[in-house]
């Protein structure tokens, strides 16, 4: 059975920072593509970051570069996004997708990420 569990999301105040992981079983993870997204109410889900299987390739949308990491822990099986210098427009549910070899792709449920004076 895959699971993708998500943990790390709270309030926090502008230009704080909060931890992200995303914790995977039930498939082989160091072969996945992992990436975080994330959904604002009203808005559509948007792709944040994405790390290759081996961690060597990642991305950042535009409007996170500088300010998010995505890293992953193959040993762990966990994939995490550090997010510093968070802003208001940050404020959204995050969720980690995996897509395995095959292509098929998993989701998690979700974590809210609350930026907020």
């Amino acid at each position: 059975q895959v699971q993708l569990v998500e943990s790390g999301g709270g309030l926090v105040q502008p230009g704080g920072s909060l931890r992200l992981s995303c914790a995977a079983s039930g498939f082989t993870f160091s072969m996945s593509h992992m990436s975080w997204y994330r959904q604002a109410p009203g808005k559509e889900r948007e792709l944040v970051a994405s790390i290759s299987s081996t961690g060597e390739i990642v991305n950042y949308a535009d409007s996170v570069k500088g300010r998010f990491t995505i890293s992953r822990d193959n040993a762990k099986n966990t994939v995490y996004l550090q997010m510093n210098s968070l802003k208001r427009e940050d404020t959204a549910v995050y969720y980690c997708k995996a897509r395995s070899l095959l292509a098929l792709e998993y989701w998690g449920q979700g974590t809210q990420v609350t930026v907020s004076s």
